[in-house]
């Protein structure tokens, strides 16, 4: 099938502002052309967008398309048959929202991908980590006290979307399955978090060596190591050990921000889905001790946009939100709008994101050889970054691989 996009102001990140008399042709899953001038085709089907604005589809660096319940403990009552059948529901919705990439950061896995790909579930294109990858009382470890040990894969949706290692070799034993079962890249947990029982914020998770056993790994393999990480420490560690990503990142400081920039590494900050924790995550069962975490984080947002803006580290998009929270994937939009012009807040969920996921030129932008993942928007989204909100109720048309999702023209 081929369309012809007519009668549109073209956004492409590259540029700072939309362009009108523009025409896009469109060919199988890609991008054929893209002229200032009138495209002459046969058999192309024309798209008139009403002079409407033509942008590429967005992408989210950090979903968590199995982690349905925002208190994530609660995951252990969820059996994989009920995980998939909320997995598919969330990946459909996050489509709906002008999301045709995103990146798993923990859980989706390559029957999850390979089920979008075959057309079995709508969804935006998946690059996968697999189950990511913790020490013993980390962000990553869930067990109770109690517990004697994990239980099996089968039956426990929080089993499935994590693991625990700790030394050098298992560590790197961890990565390699993670790869084998068909991961894009490794993720690792290396400072405390929020959405977890034991661990202080300022803790510092698996040791250089461990760090850089999975990094040796993922270079090996052809992928690469994200890395959730709080603190200066945490992130100083990981970016020295050779990590592409830094996952949240909200307490770093000037310091470690330029060597994030020196080091050609990619800040994904979360800032909504703390914003929604507090305001929403005690009604779905978040203890306390959780949210007084989150508090914390929360204080710090803003000026972690400062601080890597000025040092010049490239940032992505990213959502991270869990359970219910999902509604408000492109919050993040709004937050960043706050700080950040227009036009770099879409670079981010674009050309960056395209960057992250080793996509340049194939994702994020409209020209000749990308992938046709498209959006039509009812307005500028320069101007008004709110065009994004409500589910994708101002996107008429979303494209993705020359296939039309929707198309209300």
């Amino acid at each position: 099938m081929s369309f012809l996009f007519k009668n549109l102001n073209l956004l492409d990140p590259r540029w700072k502002e939309a362009r009108g008399g523009y025409e896009v042709l469109v060919e199988g899953d890609t991008i054929k052309e893209v002229s200032p001038k009138a495209i002459k085709s046969k058999t192309a089907t024309v798209i008139d967008c009403g002079k409407r604005t033509l942008m590429p589809g967005l992408i989210d660096c950090h979903v968590h398309t199995h982690h349905s319940e925002v208190y994530i403990n609660r995951m252990e009552a969820v059996p994989l048959t009920l995980m998939m059948a909320r997995s598919a529901g969330r990946l459909k919705r996050m489509l709906d929202r002008g999301f045709t990439t995103v990146r798993d950061a923990g859980g989706a896995d390559w029957g999850t991908k390979t089920a979008v790909e075959a057309g079995l579930i709508p969804g935006p294109r998946l690059f996968i980590s697999c189950r990511s990858i913790g020490p013993t009382g980390g962000h990553n470890d869930r067990n109770r006290r109690t517990d004697i040990g994990p239980p099996c894969l089968c039956c426990n949706g929080m089993v499935f979307i994590r693991c625990i290692a700790d030394g050098p070799d298992e560590v790197r034993k961890a990565a390699r399955e993670q790869m084998r079962q068909g991961a894009d890249q490794v993720k690792l947990m290396v400072s405390g978090g929020v959405a977890s029982p034991y661990d202080p914020l300022e803790s510092l998770q698996f040791t250089v060596e461990e760090i850089t056993a999975a990094v040796e790994e993922a270079q090996a393999f052809g992928r690469y190591v994200l890395t959730h990480a709080y603190t200066p420490e945490a992130i100083s560690r990981a970016v020295n050990c050779g990590v592409r990503t830094i996952e949240h990142g909200n307490l770093v400081d000037a310091p470690t921000a330029r060597l994030m920039a020196k080091k050609g590494v990619y800040m994904i900050p979360n800032l909504v889905t703390y914003d929604a924790m507090k305001r929403r995550a005690k009604e779905f069962g978040m203890p306390n001790e959780m949210l007084e975490k989150n508090d914390e984080v929360l204080k710090y947002g803003y000026a972690e946009l400062e601080h890597c803006r000025k040092a010049g580290v490239k940032m992505a998009y990213g959502s991270d939100l869990l359970g219910a929270l999902e509604n408000e994937q492109t919050g993040e939009f709004r937050i960043r709008g706050e700080v950040m012009p227009a036009i770099d807040v879409i670079r981010s969920a674009t050309l960056i994101g395209a960057e992250v996921v080793r996509q340049e030129g194939k994702l994020g932008t409209i020209q000749p050889g990308a992938y046709a993942d498209l959006l039509v928007v009812d307005g500028d989204p320069l101007k008004d970054l709110g065009l994004f909100q409500d589910g994708g109720v101002n996107l008429p048309v979303i494209m993705k691989a020359g296939k039309f999702h929707k198309n209300a023209l």
